[in-house]
């Protein structure tokens, strides 16, 4: 057993835990310090901090390695991949401990008696010392999380909260400053301490910058030693939300370097040369301050390409900031953080290597992103136990970082919302009514309700209601769609045997056969975003826009993967070039078109679904394989097919004794699932018309209504589809001979 140990820090595994004061062992380090479930340990970096162990999971052991938060990382003055020393303590329990708010200065907080028990009653047996930075449970700052500094301890040092403690909380920031906080003014939101552990679903982003970064800063060295330069510069690019500022402001305050902002629109001067001196004073600045991190937000406004822009200031600063960044060489250990949503807009000079060496996006999150990112918006609500974080998950496609904060927000809303008459505005809640307080299951499916997706307004984008079982007599088909869009376990058989699933399907067949419904069921059962493309909608008078409008979609569809993208009457979309009545724009759609399409390939999860009731005006080479490489023919029901589809369209129809739903399913030869979904529709108006207080759709009321409907498909039409069919798997090209309508 040995008195102390040297190990190092990593992130904790649950990011429930951030901010609560806890440590978790190496199992080996836990053994071998004698220590156990609630022991107290004392944590020294440049700092020295305290923390209540627990037990690591099994793949920690033998790694000598300890886990704690953000928090407790900042006040000891470490980072990710740094060493401490660690040994355990015995502190005594406190008598009085005085914390101070985390709020910026000049700002007050209201203090009482009430608020003072919310603090002891989350904060008994938590270990704490002067100088600990630390988050209060069930408490809210200022709309940020409750971060709160222990200004003094009785008595000195480490220190046991009891329920015997007094806790003093100042009204007022108290002397000092919170390890991590900001040192140029302008810096963060509210003063609000950001680490690694405030940043969800991005551990694979993190890496990558925390590489370019905190190597860098930490290690100049070792580029000396290996003869190279360290990286300069990194780009951060992504849809809005995604938390591109927020890991700036989590490197400022993990990587204990100087940090420096630059908001683009605040740079600029009326005077001649203002702009590019503020611009130099700022890079000079971290010059005299280096290790420094300069952040950019919004470079794009102040570095827009010069082949765009006619004004002569944006020109001079963007020559400006070109020459500082080639300066940097000789300006000590600085390295520039930009950030942008509009990538494309920004020079191409500055995104050259020896200025922003590596561009990393900032993408939209999966599932598991998600998750990660609703536990970090979570961790301080009170939540009830119907809540499942993993069904909310499930259903926010298409959510970025800032939509699942709104998300949270408005559900506690809606909580708030549900207790508003059991209190009176004009007086103190009491203290009873905040503990039952609970966010429960029902305040997020409301708030869902009203909360967009912003990663897709650009496009339109929904998750389908529509399922299998609501399309009847398409197992067929259904079963030919699964051999495209496989569940993971069908993946990996497929993987194994060296083989690559689809890219695309064309669902081509008369009107009214179901080929949109069987592509929103698609999206439906793989969980995938459904992105709807309607051709014309895309068409713009503009020269290169409209293939500037499909570049888009498909971007898009990458960022939202798992995503499906339906074309919609494909024909309209990407018509046969060369013919009579091809226009040089709409060659340029289909060319555009085939270019997107052949990128699928690297776009991992993303499926394209057609559809065309005109497959002969198609131009063949977005047919071919390794585009949209499979077709299916959605085409004349049969009877079991049909009697499936009445099956649907009934489930809901009060039907009387003498309804043989399989006897009309047999008189209704011809007749497709939009004919079908109307028969069933003016059997009930029928049964209406005759009495508005009638119990159920008789017999008679379907008879009635087969003389109205009738079958929107001729037999000559069907055996055009047929033919075709054949013909195309022996040869696709003999498309352009067939004669659709004869």
């Amino acid at each position: 057993m040995s008195d102390s140990l040297t190990l190092k820090v990593e992130t904790p595994t649950r990011l429930k835990e951030a901010g609560y004061g806890r440590a978790r062992l190496d199992p080996v380090a836990y053994a071998e310090l004698g220590l156990t479930i609630g022991s107290i340990i004392e944590i020294k970096g440049k700092k020295t901090v305290v923390a209540k162990v627990f037990r690591s999971d099994p793949e920690d052991s033998d790694k000598g390695i300890v886990r704690i938060d953000g928090l407790t990382r900042t006040s000891a003055g470490v980072s990710i991949g740094d060493n401490v020393v660690v040994r355990r303590i015995d502190p005594p329990r406190a008598l009085k401990v005085t914390l101070s708010p985390n709020i910026p200065p000049g700002s007050r907080i209201s203090i009482d008696d009430k608020f003072i028990d919310v603090f002891k009653n989350n904060l008994i047996g938590r270990a704490v010392c002067p100088g600990l930075d630390i988050t209060v449970p069930n408490v809210s700052l200022m709309g940020n999380r409750s971060v709160f500094k222990v200004q003094g301890c009785s008595p000195a040092g480490a220190v046991i909260i009891s329920d015997m403690t007094e806790i003093r909380v100042l009204d007022s920031p108290g002397k000092g400053k919170s390890q991590g906080s900001a040192e140029e003014p302008g810096f963060g939101r509210d003063n609000k301490i950001t680490t690694y552990d405030d940043i969800g679903g991005l551990d694979e982003e993190l890496r990558r910058i925390r590489d370019m970064i905190e190597l860098p800063l930490k290690h100049p060295e070792l580029f000396d030693r290996m003869g190279i330069s360290a990286p300069k510069g990194v780009l951060l690019y992504g849809p809005p939300g995604t938390g591109k500022t927020l890991i700036a402001e989590a490197l400022a305050n993990e990587s204990g370097a100087s940090f420096l902002t630059i908001r683009g629109p605040e740079i600029m001067g009326k005077f001649y040369g203002e702009s590019e001196e503020r611009l130099r004073s700022v890079f000079a600045q971290a010059e005299k301050s280096s290790p420094s991190i300069i952040f950019i937000d919004e470079i794009d406004s102040i570095a827009p390409n010069r082949n765009n822009i006619e004004g002569e200031v944006e020109r001079r600063v963007v020559a400006q900031l070109l020459t500082l960044m080639d300066g940097m060489g000789g300006r000590g250990n600085v390295i520039v953080i930009g950030a942008t949503n509009q990538e494309d807009s920004i020079d191409p000079a500055l995104r050259r290597p020896g200025r922003f060496d590596r561009e990393i996006e900032i993408g939209i999150p999966n599932r598991d992103g998600r998750k990660s990112i609703l536990d970090v918006h979570t961790r301080t609500m009170p939540l009830d136990e119907d809540v499942d974080i993993d069904a909310i998950a499930r259903m926010t496609h298409g959510f970025v970082g800032a939509d699942l904060a709104a998300l949270c927000r408005e559900a506690a809303m809606k909580c708030l919302a549900r207790h508003m008459d059991r209190f009176d505005l004009e007086k103190p809640v009491p203290t009873e009514l905040l503990e039952k307080m609970r966010v429960d299951m029902d305040d997020f499916l409301r708030a869902f309700s009203e909360v967009e997706p912003s990663g897709m307004r650009e496009v339109s984008v929904e998750i389908p209601k529509i399922t299998w079982d609501d399309i009847g007599g398409l197992d067929g088909i259904r079963n030919e769609l699964r051999e495209v869009l496989l569940p993971g376990e069908e993946k990996k058989d497929f993987e194994r045997l060296g083989i690559s699933a689809g890219k695309g399907v064309l669902l081509y067949g008369p009107p009214g056969t179901g080929k949109t419904l069987i592509a929103k069921a698609v999206a439906n059962e793989s969980g995938s975003n459904f992105i709807l493309v309607n051709g014309p909608e895309l068409m713009n008078k503009y020269v290169g826009q409209s293939e500037e409008n499909l570049r888009k979609v498909f971007k898009r569809a990458r960022q939202m993967a798992p995503s499906v993208i339906f074309f919609d009457e494909l024909d309209s979309l990407a018509p046969r070039r060369n013919g009579e009545e091809s226009s040089r724009a709409a060659d340029n759609m289909v060319a555009q078109l085939l270019t997107a399409l052949d990128g699928v390939e690297q776009l991992n999860n993303v499926l394209v679904v057609a559809a065309t009731n005109r497959p002969d005006m198609v131009d063949p080479a977005v047919l071919r394989p390794g585009r949209i490489d499979r077709m299916i023919l959605v085409g004349k029901p049969d009877t079991e097919a049909r009697l499936g589809i009445l099956k649907v369209h009934t489930k809901k129809m009060p039907l009387g004794k003498d309804v043989d739903l399989a006897h009309i399913a047999e008189v209704t030869d011809g007749y497709v699932g939009a004919d079908l979904f109307s028969l069933c529709r003016e059997a009930g108006l029928n049964a209406y018309r005759e009495d508005h207080a009638i119990e159920s759709v008789c017999l008679r009321h379907f008879e009635k209504a087969m003389e109205i409907v009738r079958p929107s498909v001729d037999d000559m039409t069907y055996k055009a589809y047929t033919e075709m069919a054949s013909k195309a798997r022996n040869n696709r090209d003999r498309w352009s001979n067939t004669q659709f309508y004869s």
